[in-house]
């Protein structure tokens, strides 16, 4: 914490407001307030592509007390809008670490506040829905704040994936590894890449919106449909392209938003959460094995559960254990599959990589 701070607000749309002091850069900052639970890993949550557009409540009490370190990180930059918390630490005993949570922050124009009870903020959230927010330190005037938060767009029907996705192609892994993976890039997290490269496979990364014809030019063994932000719902183009993709009857592996578009390319609607799910420790259940995992989530919409039941092209794979919600599922005659929550888990617990072992065995029977 700074010794000096001048004052912040935070407004919800709902009209409350709340008061705290300015950390990171002064500005405001305005998006769809949501909140993690867990207690570490907070900078590869802040560069975590699929946190694009929202105003983060990290609901651990002490946030950057183990400072910054370059590798630490998901993408090449911070995603978070905004940064909500209860004290934010400028002071870090990482010997690692080469900065501090605050110059982090400015140096990613990213607008915080601390001094907020975020136990009470995120047990409001909880009864009250997610909604949108804004934060100021330039500006305190409840008014002015009001009117500028009334501009911003609902996340409900918002395409954001195409504003994270790589701009060009580029690749990884060994050039000579028998195993091609064309990942389609929603705003995909380096760790991820990082558990495809390490089992062995040469990765070519494409932009949002390639086509099927360009994905095929680099003759892949599968195909990966990756994380992102936004609603899934609000990309067509990208329901069209795995519909082609699944076509192909290649093996197909989605996580996140990933797996939503298998489900929308498979006729199953999706749907806004009330709040959504992040943080470190949900409980799922596979159900085709029996096994539990305690999974890293980040995801603001759901895969519509009747829907999936009453499918008969699609197969429940796995089930949150908090709320019964959808977490995987399999196309049935076709090489497909995808989970909701995050196998690579940084951070988080390793429980669900064999997720990663699963769809590398599937490419390697495929070229047989």
């Amino acid at each position: 914490m700074p010794n000096l701070q001048q004052p912040a607000v935070l407004l919800l749309a709902d009209g409350n407001v709340l008061y705290g002091k300015a950390f990171g850069k002064i500005g405001t900052a305005t998006g769809e307030i949501c909140f993690n639970t867990g207690m570490t890993g907070y900078q590869e949550v802040f560069t975590d592509p699929s946190y694009s557009g929202q105003m983060l409540i990290m609901n651990n009490v002490h946030i950057g007390n183990y400072g910054i370190k370059d590798t630490d990180v998901e993408s090449s930059s911070v995603k978070i809008r905004g940064l909500i918390g209860r004290n934010l630490e400028d002071k870090f005993s990482r010997y690692q670490a080469t900065d501090s949570l605050e110059s982090y922050l400015k140096a990613n124009n990213i607008v915080a506040i601390e001094g907020i009870d975020t136990r009470a903020l995120v047990a409001h959230i909880r009864t009250k829905g997610a909604m949108n927010c804004i934060i100021s330190s330039e500006n305190t005037d409840i008014d002015f704040l009001t009117a500028e938060l009334a501009k911003v767009p609902n996340m409900d029907g918002l395409e954001l994936a195409s504003t994270v996705s790589t701009t060009e192609e580029y690749e990884l892994g060994d050039t000579n590894s028998p195993l091609k993976v064309a990942v389609l890039d929603f705003g995909v997290k380096q760790h991820i890449l990082s558990c495809l490269v390490s089992r062995g496979a040469h990765v070519r990364v494409h932009p949002a919106k390639t086509p099927l014809s360009r994905l095929k030019e680099f003759n892949p063994n599968g195909y990966f449909i990756s994380n992102g932000p936004g609603d899934p719902a609000a990309m067509p183009y990208a329901v069209t392209t795995l519909k082609a993709i699944l076509a192909e009857d290649k093996p197909v592996f989605g996580i996140c938003l990933g797996h939503q578009l298998l489900a929308l390319a498979n006729d199953i609607p999706t749907f806004k959460m009330h709040h959504g799910h992040r943080g470190l420790n949900h409980p799922v259940k596979n159900i085709i094995t029996g096994q539990c995992e305690i999974t890293t989530q980040n995801h603001g919409f759901g895969v519509d559960p009747e829907a999936v039941k009453n499918n008969p092209a699609v197969e429940i794979t796995h089930i949150n254990l908090n709320d019964n919600s959808i977490e995987g599922i399999r196309v049935i005659g076709k090489k497909a599959f995808s989970v909701q929550y995050h196998p690579e888990s940084t951070p988080g617990p390793h429980d669900s990589r064999y997720l990663f072992d699963d769809f590398v065995k599937m490419m390697q029977e495929n070229l047989n």
